[in-house]
């Protein structure tokens, strides 16, 4: 079985449940708390690759920081994680990635497909 890692938020109930489930089926993830250790732009590209969304994708858009950027669709994927990175509560979680994979816990059920 690939390593599992969990970007992950302990206030967030979404991130929580997710946590939960990957160890209810004997994971032990690597937990990084991304608020606290963000990731770096390049493991932000690499991770929304992973995941084949946009960066817009990933973004929290109801983040107050997020409407003071006013970042928007048509702002350029690199300047939208240039925000992530500077502000990481922009990004949405939980992030689960295992190899060369990575799914958003969003429901924490889509974990799963990664035990596969």
């Amino acid at each position: 079985m690939t390593d599992i890692t969990i970007w992950h938020n302990p206030r967030c109930s979404k991130s929580r449940n997710t946590l939960a489930l990957l160890e209810a089926k004997g994971m032990t993830p690597q937990v990084v708390r991304y608020l606290e250790t963000p990731p770096t732009a390049a493991d932000l590209t690499r991770v929304i690759k992973q995941l084949d969304l946009r960066a817009f994708d990933l973004l929290r858009r109801g983040e107050a920081i997020c409407k003071e950027l006013g970042l928007s669709e048509t702002t350029p994927d690199s300047e939208v994680i240039a925000a992530m990175v500077e502000h990481p509560i922009l990004i949405e979680r939980p992030v689960v990635i295992a190899g060369d994979r990575a799914v958003l816990g969003r429901p924490p059920e889509n974990a799963l497909a990664l035990l596969d």
